[in-house]
């Protein structure tokens, strides 16, 4: 039950798993719920080392919008029946440490960083969109709009 009585918050998801190819929803689910599990781990280190410094808020919205990004695809986990990667205490340790070595780089290398992730994640959402047009745009247009 939700603390202190809360009402339970329904995702608004609502999907009809047998229409779908599962196989492959899940996979993209679970590597981009990990890739943005391991983007917010990235900034959290960055954030250890540069939160004090005038390069501190920029990467604290960015972080932000990571969290948003984390909290939707936990609920298409949630939706969608996803299982996690068995992974996750890796992302957990191994993007904290590259968004930390990246940050003692200074701004310059936090930044680049940054950018090098954000272009693979892009890559990355592109392949999955062009897979998920390939089977049926209509059926997956809710993903689709996420991505």
């Amino acid at each position: 039950l939700p603390a202190r009585g809360a009402p339970l918050r329904r995702c608004s998801t609502r999907v009809a798993l047998e229409d779908i190819n599962k196989a492959v929803i899940d996979r993209i689910i679970r590597v981009d719920h990990a890739g943005e599990y391991g983007a917010n781990r990235i900034y959290a280190g960055q954030m250890a080392v540069l939160g004090r410094s005038s390069v501190g808020p920029v990467i604290q919205q960015m972080w932000n919008q990571e969290k948003d990004h984390l909290k939707k695809f936990n609920e298409l986990m949630v939706a969608y029946r996803v299982r996690p990667t068995v992974l996750l205490p890796f992302w957990n340790v191994a993007g904290f440490v590259l968004g930390a070595g990246s940050a003692l780089l200074g701004k310059k290398g936090a930044m680049a960083c940054t950018v090098a992730v954000e272009e693979s994640i892009s890559d990355h959402y592109n392949s999955q969109i062009r897979t998920l047009m390939e089977e049926d745009p209509e059926k997956y247009k809710e993903l689709l709009q996420v991505f």
